[in-house]
């Protein structure tokens, strides 16, 4: 078969009415490897480099480098501690009472601090370390930590666990004690998510709050059971009136 690249009369006549595609120019390697090594040259030596490496090649670069080193040096030292900050924990730790006010009530400036007091008898306090575990590996910028209640207060009821406790510079933001105010014994990670950011513990990217049809439907319950017990109450005011 008749190569189409061919440098015939015929091709010719074949690629002038369309019936061949336009022959294919070959390429110019010395034009690529020069148009190449100009872009390479756009970037700077050091915007390849670490830290480390800046260090070291110092000597080998001019003063307007040098200035433009410093500035490249700090953007990346500035992303280097904001990402370092914003993975600082990532796990849900277990303390003991000893350690509460270092890790809780002394931690760092405006870290948020999420403590869990439970007791590992009580299944809904099973279910809080599971759904906390998950969250701290979502938000590491949050620090999550549990401890067993007995450790921390003595003779504390189980009916007030789980305890859930949201620190800011000392200060206590938010609490959420026993089973109703943790959502239950079929509590979501959603559900806990939402409660945790309601108090500002982290950034939630959920829209809207999880149980908010439960709570339409406990509230209807509530105004109709109100309804209810007013018309009774009208119904035996009038039998008593008669």
């Amino acid at each position: 078969m008749q190569d189409p690249n061919e440098d015939t009369e015929w091709n010719e006549i074949l690629r002038d009415f369309g019936i061949l595609p336009p022959k294919e120019e070959p390429k110019d390697e010395i034009e690529e490897m020069v148009l190449r090594l100009q872009k390479e040259a756009m970037v700077k030596p050091y915007e390849k480099m670490t830290l480390a490496q800046l260090k070291e090649a110092e000597d080998e670069f001019d003063d307007e480098d040098m200035r433009a080193i410093e500035t490249y040096r700090e953007k990346r030292l500035q992303e280097w501690k904001a990402l370092k900050k914003k993975e600082k924990f990532g796990e849900l730790r277990e303390i003991s009472g000893n350690q509460y006010v270092n890790e809780v009530t002394n931690a760092d400036k405006d870290v948020w601090v999420i403590i869990h007091l439970y007791r590992s008898s009580i299944p809904t306090c099973l279910l809080v370390n599971q759904h906390l575990s998950l969250l701290a590996r979502k938000f590491p910028e949050t620090k999550f930590v549990k401890a067993i209640v007995n450790s921390c207060i003595q003779h504390y009821h189980d009916n007030c666990l789980p305890t859930i406790f949201v620190y800011r510079n000392g200060q206590i933001e938010g609490k959420f004690i026993g089973i109703i105010e943790c959502g239950g014994i079929n509590l979501k990670l959603e559900e806990l998510e939402w409660k945790l950011a309601s108090v500002g513990a982290i950034q939630t990217d959920l829209e809207e709050n999880p149980q908010k049809g439960i709570v339409d439907v406990m509230v209807s319950s509530i105004r109709n059971t109100s309804i209810y017990d007013d018309i009774n109450c009208t119904n035996s005011d009038d039998d008593e009136t008669k």
